[in-house]
């Protein structure tokens, strides 16, 4: 008899998500479908539409990664432009960047993972939930608190509001940070530093705890999708990097997108399926996001994530194909964040008034731009006319990026729970909290 379980929707979820699992008469794992929120137009709601508009429309597009949703399609319409900003605006950026990466990074590890960690996979769902680890580890829950609560308040301060931001504008930021801005969150940094440690020590004493299942449950190899700058990490500018399965990297300027990712529609999705076009499909299906970053990466930006990464390549090496080692990757840079928001913090250039350029004129053109948003790539590609005038844009978000990976790293794992009867065999450890 053929067996179906549906799982919807799928809680601690950005977004709304349903699983769909279909099981043969013989045992074995026929199909498995991950479904996500509907098209929802974006790319219609801009045409005809200024281009300087665009950048405060699509940050309604997530209200958990807005700020990449904001300066992704600003730096396009740079590009079409032909506009270069001035270099206090540039490191506004970066800063604003960061805070949502610190921020968002601390509200996944501990409002959507740690509860199935600490509370242990197989506790009542009903408590398997941050209020409940909250209330059981009052002091962790603290911590995590203040760390979501500095990065928002950051991103308020930059980009003018937390969730829906408006400071970026073409040719630079409308205004620079304030000096007693500065000084407040200057204040407050070096605890959040420490904060990130013990974060990513917790981190650590989850992946000794979960290692068996780390190491043996869901090690699907794929293509992975970042971006780096000179090969070093980095989320607001680079080139898009495509790691193969066996390790090799390869750059590719952001312009030739279209000769590198291709997106494959498959019936039973309202998101595309992207993958590695020299490739095909879906021998080219990639995962994108912290992990891919990652394994992208020669090395990180800061001294402190860059000896995490050290660890973590000792641990899983060069390339990792271990899929609960996300939220490990996600550690890695949510310390290297809070780095790069202090030495931001540190430059003077950041509350120089000279952060935009006068002399913008709309021409046409067409630009493109990435991001690395904290759940994966965003690439926006907007054609202007002579204008100023949106003829038609085309966004490439996080969901697409991951949803394929996302499908066969499910099927992998449908297979060794359903065929291979793997939860028989993994070690688990005992919970944190009982």
């Amino acid at each position: 008899m053929v067996k179906e379980i549906k799982v919807e929707p799928v809680t601690r979820l950005e977004g709304h998500g349903g699983l769909h699992i279909v099981i043969g008469d013989d045992g074995k794992v026929k199909d498995v479908q991950f479904n996500i929120t509907s098209t929802r137009f974006f790319e219609k709601f801009v045409e005809g539409r200024y281009c300087e508009h665009i950048p405060r429309i699509t940050p309604r597009i997530c209200g958990i990664c807005p700020i990449p949703h904001h300066l992704t399609p600003t730096k396009a319409v740079e590009d079409a432009w032909g506009v270069k900003i001035p270099e206090p605006a540039r490191k506004l950026r970066i800063l604003l960047q960061n805070a949502k990466q610190y921020s968002s990074h601390a509200l996944h590890f501990y409002a959507l993972a740690a509860p199935d960690f600490l509370l242990g996979p197989f506790a009542d769902p009903a408590l398997r939930n941050v209020v409940h680890v909250i209330n059981k580890m009052p002091d962790v829950g603290a911590m995590a608190l203040k760390m979501m609560d500095f990065g928002q308040k950051l991103c308020a301060e930059v980009g003018g509001k937390s969730i829906h931001p408006v400071a970026a504008i073409i040719g630079g930021m409308k205004k620079p940070m304030s000096e007693e801005a500065r000084d407040k969150f200057l204040k407050m940094v070096d605890e959040q530093i420490e904060f990130s440690k013990k974060t990513l020590e917790i981190g650590l004493k989850v992946v000794e705890d979960y290692w068996d299942v780390i190491a043996n449950v869901g090690v699907v190899p794929t293509y992975y999708l970042g971006m780096t700058k000179n090969g070093v990490h980095d989320i607001y500018e680079g080139d898009i990097r495509i790691v193969t399965p066996d390790g090799e990297k390869k750059d590719y300027d952001v312009h030739d997108y279209l000769n590198v990712l291709g997106e494959h529609v498959p019936p039973h999705s309202y998101a595309t399926h992207m993958y590695y076009k020299p490739a095909g499909y879906p021998e080219g299906i990639y995962r994108a996001n912290c992990l891919a970053m990652i394994n992208a990466a020669d090395k990180m930006a800061t001294p402190l994530a860059d000896e995490a990464l050290k660890v973590f390549r000792d641990k899983t090496g060069p390339i990792s194909h271990h899929t609960f080692a996300y939220h490990w990757a996600r550690l890695i840079e949510l310390v290297e964040a809070i780095e790069i928001i202090k030495q931001m913090l540190e430059d003077p250039d950041i509350v120089n008034p000279d952060c935009k350029t006068l002399d913008v004129e709309p021409k046409e053109g067409v630009g493109v731009a990435i991001t690395e948003a904290p759940r994966g790539l965003l690439l926006y590609n907007i054609w202007s006319d002579a204008d100023g005038i949106c003829k038609k844009m085309n966004l490439l978000v996080a969901t697409n990026h991951n949803i394929a990976g996302i499908e066969k790293s499910l099927m992998h794992v449908a297979k060794q729970v359903f065929e291979d009867k793997a939860l028989e065999k993994i070690k688990l450890p005992d919970p944190w909290i009982k």
